[in-house]
């Protein structure tokens, strides 16, 4: 029933009970035989009055909750928030209040207030309508976990949701939102077991094994700095920064050998301490700052390609 008639019918329920009470107002003895069927009518105009109030709110509460609606698809974030926190002020019945606290989540969830998103999500789980309604928030929770980097929690609520047996023909979803928490923890190699328990030729796990394959070794550049000064710049491909930890290694060992073999021990203490031990711990703080940040870069490049190019689900 559209607006228009409800308040046509509404009118018609306030005239009709107009009339009754005119009625009313007359001596009883020309309008009723008895004192039972007066009490009995004006038993029957009450619920019909309150009928009519609560016809009334419903039509509020409905416009109310379409009009939030409307501003949360227009990405009006901020006023949808207030609007359904209005609805939910004046909803006693609490006829909404499932449907307004999920979408208040989501409404602080895409403003990139996830500690707030998730209090809503929890409000809403508890007031969830059916099964499907409470895995559906579940879920949700979990992708809102996932972007803030809670990756502990997010494992944790997945085991959960595992284990419950209503949910347990759902792996292949929950081993995709698995993948997922791997992925913004960058762990590219436990992701792509995850989505290859889906397929082994799943197109996330395809994507993060050649990520985790062009991601440089921190401890391989260190060793090999440990035994070649500079290797490890070699090996991110910072060739110049090499050739000067390596240079300086080089001029600073020779030096300080010279002195010991000269007898000059003093000085030969002072160049290996001041100088060569210096360079030489810089030539390792350098090889792991390096890799550190190529795979910073590479996780960035994945990550920018899955949400701009990725066309399946994302947190």
């Amino acid at each position: 029933m559209n607006s228009l008639n409800k308040y046509l019918l509404i009118s018609l329920l306030f005239i009709e009970i107009s009339f009754a009470q005119i009625f009313n107002s007359y001596p009883s003895a020309l309008l009723k035989n008895s004192h039972s069927e007066l009490v009995s009518e004006s038993k029957t105009e009450k619920k019909m009055l309150k009928q009519v109030q609560l016809d009334i709110q419903h039509i509020d509460l409905e416009e109310q909750f379409e009009f939030a609606v409307r501003l949360f698809d227009e990405e009006n974030y901020f006023d949808a928030i207030t609007e359904f926190k209005r609805l939910q002020f004046f909803d006693t019945s609490n006829v909404y209040k499932f449907a307004s606290n999920e979408l208040i989540a989501l409404c602080y969830k895409y403003g990139g207030k996830f500690n707030e998103a998730i209090k809503y999500l929890t409000l809403a789980a508890i007031t969830a309508n059916s099964k499907d309604d409470l895995y559906r928030i579940r879920i949700e929770i979990i992708r809102v976990n996932i972007l803030r980097r809670t990756t502990d929690n997010a494992l944790k609520l997945l085991d959960e949701i595992g284990n419950d047996e209503p949910w347990g023909e759902k792996k292949d979803e929950i081993n995709y939102w698995r993948g997922w928490s791997y992925i913004f923890a960058d762990e590219w190699d436990k992701a792509s077991q995850m989505f290859a328990r889906i397929s082994l030729t799943h197109e996330l796990k395809i994507l993060c094994d050649s990520t985790d394959e062009k991601k440089y070794s921190p401890t391989f550049a260190k060793v090999a700095s440990v035994i070649l000064p500079g290797a490890g710049q070699f090996y991110t491909g910072k060739y110049l920064s090499g050739f000067i930890s390596f240079g300086w290694c080089a001029l600073w060992g020779y030096t300080a050998v010279n002195a010991f073999v000269g007898d000059r021990i003093f000085d030969g203490l002072a160049v290996t301490n001041f100088l060569w031990l210096r360079f030489y711990q810089g030539n390792l703080q350098n090889a792991e700052k390096f890799v550190g940040e190529k795979n910073i870069q590479i996780t960035n490049e994945a990550l920018y390609f899955l949400q701009h190019n990725y066309l399946g689900l994302k947190p």
